[in-house]
């Protein structure tokens, strides 16, 4: 790699075949967020994200989506749910809070809330010194001393996770309606219907049983704060490989990747403050990793309350408790996270399925989507197969000749040439080929204005320039060959770094999220496209592979999946007739097994006559 050190500045779909056979709640607009709870007594903190599921019964036929991949979820949608009836004791966990009449008035029953934990003064400090992503953790451990208040007994922290509970028992169910039922009453059922042949069917769900477990929320601050989830996701990975032994009790927690921490059961404290060190897996300016320090800490925020959703399964509430469904999907999503590419609700990978070429440098990679949803017939998680298109993890020569479709050497880049590769490369992460097993890795802000045989850099303080073909060949004994082309630009414009094309490789498991062309948008049509019996055997085989009576995090919250498709009675009804204009050669046709076909027909000739010449 070339690092200049002056400054200048340089010139230079989604896809997925969900067919939930499922009776879900329509579509609604998400939840808005919810205040934060005044003077320690209130509802869940604000979440963040939302809920976004997946409901509505029948099929949604796929539609495009302009400017942004495409996406061809079928059964899409989002739901609203709103708080159930009040607050009971049931399996041990402490729910909701008593209520007080207010004065000069009829009483009004609340909605249940939980309490917000108790501010509490941060206990010692944790630190750890520098370690990788991928390195082991065990030899790194540095314990330090802290100044601030020593930590409460075993005695005390129960005491303050009590405060959390129920003040006082609450009136029976029938008694008290959550304010949120009284503003929409959704009208009952009329029936099940009795018409048609009746038939059992397959859907694609598998009955889940719900926990009888403590659960608790945590608020997670990590400083600085960073956008990516990633690498919320690697401080926090990293956080409970440390101190799941020593400082989480054992605990192993479930996180959303930004400001929430679940747990089965209470962590040794209420809110405590860890330092994690990580070095960063990308390369910064002069070829060096930068190391980061993050302070992050967990502070008890209220505990979950699965009372209510069991009400609801049972048909004793109308309103699904959100927050409850949102804990339970955060669960189950955990260990898919770290095997897999997440991608919104998704998961994907190469070994999911047969890659697909989609041209121009594209791939398609087989997934799936997966929700925990609540039915009439129980809790089922919801599992369909998905597609989407990555970029191939190609060296970028090739992906350049797939890019303009010719080959590299034939003429010299144009503008528009530049243009096209700038703006396909920009931002995509590429490691270096060219020092052995050392594949350091960088991400792409641009190209060279001047071709690689140009290009020129200073290689000390006194302003000596080198030619980047010279410093390859003298340094690394690697001969450029498409002298004609830009160099990649890495790094920031303040302090630029210049890497040859053919020294780079595309990193894999990149999604693509620009707009896929018709030509890609068919072929990935092709690959999703599949019969009832084909999507039943992939989504098997990824129950399967996902082993969920397994999954350390579903064990830790005692969630239990089936491995068997869920069986749903259903009726076939009478196909309707059809009905064409007087004129045509049919008037009207019955369809068979949901099809017709109006090709052959034979038309009466009412009318004809000779032509003789």
């Amino acid at each position: 790699m070339v690092r200049k050190r002056r400054t200048e500045l340089p010139g230079g779909g989604e896809s997925s075949e969900s067919q939930e056979t499922r009776g879900g709640r329509g579509g609604a607009q998400n939840p808005p967020e919810q205040q934060l709870p005044q003077q320690g007594a209130g509802r869940w903190g604000p979440q963040r994200g939302g809920y976004g599921g997946r409901g509505g019964g029948g099929r949604i036929p796929p539609q495009p989506h302009h400017g942004a991949s495409p996406e061809y979820q079928q059964g899409q949608g989002s739901q609203q749910y709103q708080r159930g009836p009040p607050p009971q004791r049931r399996g041990g966990i402490a729910i909701g809070r008593g209520s007080v009449a207010p004065a000069g008035g009829p009483s009004r029953p609340p909605a249940p809330e939980l309490h917000q934990a108790m501010q509490a003064p941060y206990q010692a400090t944790v630190t750890t010194t520098p370690v990788p992503y991928g390195s082991p953790a065990g030899t790194y451990v540095e314990a330090g001393s802290s100044s601030q208040s020593p930590e409460p007994t075993p005695s005390e922290v129960t005491e303050q996770i009590e405060q959390l509970g129920i003040q006082s028992e609450a009136a029976p169910s029938q008694a008290m309606q959550p304010a949120s039922s009284k503003s929409m009453r959704f009208p009952l059922r009329p029936g099940k219907g009795s018409s048609g042949t009746k038939c059992v069917v397959k859907a694609n769900h598998f009955f889940a049983e719900l926990p009888d477990k403590d659960l608790h929320q945590y608020d997670v601050s990590i400083t600085p704060e960073v956008t990516s989830r990633g690498v919320n996701r690697a401080v926090m990975a990293q956080l409970v490989k440390l101190y799941r032994e020593s400082h989480l009790g054992k605990r192993l927690p479930a996180y959303d990747g930004r400001k929430s921490l679940y747990t089965a059961g209470p962590l040794p404290f209420v809110s405590k403050e860890f330092r994690i060190m990580l070095i960063d897996e990308e390369d910064g300016p002069g070829g060096t990793r930068r190391e980061r320090e993050f302070r992050v800490v967990i502070k008890l925020a209220a505990r979950a309350d699965l009372h209510h959703l069991g009400m609801f399964l049972q048909g004793r509430q109308a309103d699904a408790p959100q927050e409850a469904l949102q804990v339970l999907d955060i669960v189950l999503r955990e260990l898919p996270t770290s095997r897999y590419c997440p991608v919104g609700r998704s998961f994907y990978s190469p070994n999911l399925g047969r890659r697909q070429p989609l041209g121009e440098g594209l791939e398609s990679w087989r997934g799936f989507y997966q929700s925990i949803r609540p039915t009439q017939m129980g809790l089922s998680l919801n599992i369909d197969m998905s597609s989407t298109a990555f970029i191939e993890p190609l060296p970028v020569i090739d992906f350049v000749a797939q890019l303009l479709n010719r080959e590299v050497s034939a003429r010299p880049l144009s503008d528009a040439d530049r243009v096209k590769i700038k703006k396909a490369l920009r931002g995509v992460r590429v490691e270096v080929t060219h020092r052995g097993n050392m594949r350091r890795k960088y991400r792409i802000s641009g190209l060279t204005s001047q071709t690689t045989r140009e290009l020129t850099f200073p290689v000390d303080e006194g302003g000596t320039m080198k030619y980047v073909v010279e410093y390859f060949q003298e340094t690394y004994g690697f001969v450029i060959q498409h002298t004609q082309w830009p160099c990649l630009q890495v790094g920031n414009q303040q302090r630029p770094n210049y890497l040859p094309m053919e020294v780079c490789k595309i990193v894999e498991g990149q999604r693509y999220s620009k707009r896929l062309n018709e030509r890609q948008i068919t072929a990935l049509l092709k690959v999703t496209c599949q019969r009832p019996y084909e999507r039943e055997r992939d989504i098997l085989q990824t129950v399967h592979h996902n082993v969920y009576a397994e999954d350390p995090y579903a064990k830790e919250f005692g969630i239990k999946i089936s491995e068997k498709l869920a069986q749903v009675e259903a009726r076939i009804l009478p196909a309707p007739w059809l009905k064409y204009h007087d004129s045509g050669r049919e008037k009207d046709c019955l369809p068979q097994v949901g099809q017709w076909n109006m090709m052959n027909k034979v038309t009466a000739m009412l009318k004809w006559f000779f032509f003789l010449w």
